[in-house]
């Protein structure tokens, strides 16, 4: 049994120094102080990144299909009134959003940021006081009112019973309303004197816009939008103006929900118009993207780049149509973000590895600095140092 213990005790890779041979120095007790302070602070350094998740990136080819992509908007004309301001989407796959009005909010805005009124959309109809009728006369006792349409009828059924609806029926039919003082609708309505006293206000429209997931554009521009002869186009001819001003700020552009550590490029972009007509474009390359946390949570959504053009003309001298538009792209490549703790045995290993490391460092330079000061002693001992 002791020829055992004997045999264990001769494998002691740590053999011990009488306390009589020890010789401690000042330079030694200033390196063990200083190592002992490194060793803390990279402790707490690991204990840190032990606690907090670490975000692993990865990058895969997008094989989803059938999907749709939600586009999130805050914008801010403070020189465009809410009621000649409109919203358009189209895509490749021929799908059109014109004049979008559901899922959008408008505020009119006064020249400092003031919010004057908060509406759906549209202009406001009031009561109806003897309107003239499809038929041409004016609504008699017990009739039920059905204005005229002014040959944008699609059927004989169609009534027309607000300047709103005129403008639609219009716009189907891909004509512009030149004067809406000869339509009684919008006579009747103020159409026109209510652009007027809008004049000088702004306007925050704010909502999303649910599309699908290809290559597309939506824009904000001023008119109602229809086709005509396959080509996109808006009726400005009904504010009689010759000048917009799309300056314009955008609070917030985001394609698809929040997730943490998001950059929306543009968001509080602002742009101010310097000729009397201008179209503004933004082109984006949006990057799909999944986010998962530590609990398993997923996040479907997108990230984007962007570059901007500006297209610039006088009054009266319409080149492009005056608007902000945003051409946007799809990435074939996805980007995965997985959030994940480190494992116990790689913080024990990392912690080892540093206790181990500053220990074997910080014995090195003791023994460089004792040695060093003992050979300079010894040369002064005999009288060589100068």
């Amino acid at each position: 049994m002791e020829n055992l213990i004997g045999k264990i005790r001769n494998l002691d890779a740590y053999p011990k120094i009488n306390e009589d041979f020890y010789s401690r120095t000042l330079s030694g007790g200033v390196i063990t102080i200083v190592s002992s302070i490194v060793m803390l602070l990279l402790f707490i350094s690991e204990l840190r990144l032990y606690l907090h998740a670490v975000t692993e990136t990865k990058l895969v080819v997008d094989t989803s299909r059938g999907e749709r992509l939600r586009i999130n908007f805050d914008v801010t004309f403070p020189a465009l009134p809410c009621s000649i301001l409109s919203v358009d989407g189209m895509d490749i796959s021929g799908e059109q959003h014109l004049d979008v009005r559901h899922d959008i909010i408008k505020k009119r805005i006064d020249a400092h940021g003031n919010v004057i009124e908060t509406r759906q959309d549209g202009i406001g109809h009031p009561k109806i006081e003897k309107p003239l009728q499809r038929h041409g006369g004016r609504l008699d006792h017990n009739e039920t009112y059905c204005g005229s349409c002014y040959g944008a009828e699609a059927s004989d059924d169609d009534c027309c019973n607000s300047c709103e609806e005129v403008r639609e029926a219009y716009r189907k039919k891909g004509w512009a309303m030149s004067n809406p003082d000869l339509i009684d609708q919008c006579k009747r309505e103020g159409f026109l004197q209510q652009i007027k006293e809008e004049e000088g206000e702004g306007c925050n429209i704010y909502g999303f816009l649910d599309v699908n997931k290809v290559a597309g554009n939506f824009h904000f521009a001023p008119g109602k939008s229809f086709q005509q002869s396959n080509v996109h186009v808006h009726d400005l001819l009904a504010f009689q103006k010759d000048s917009f001003n799309i300056s314009h700020k955008i609070n917030r552009l985001a394609f698809g929900d929040y997730f943490p550590g998001v950059i929306n490029p543009l968001d509080g972009v602002l742009w101010v118009q310097q000729t009397p007509n201008a179209m503004y474009q933004y082109f984006l390359k949006v990057v799909p993207t999944v986010f998962t946390d530590v609990n398993g949570n997923t996040i479907q959504s997108n990230q984007f780049s962007v570059t901007e053009h500006v297209k610039g003309s006088e009054a009266g001298h319409l080149q492009s149509l005056p608007g902000v538009f945003f051409f946007y792209d799809l990435s074939p490549i996805k980007v995965t973000f997985t959030e994940m703790h480190v494992s116990f045995l790689h913080f024990l290993t990392n912690l080892c590895a540093i206790i181990g490391g500053v220990f074997t460092v910080s014995g090195i330079i003791d023994s460089f600095v004792y040695h060093g000061q003992k050979a300079i002693k010894k040369k002064m001992e005999i009288g060589k140092f100068s």
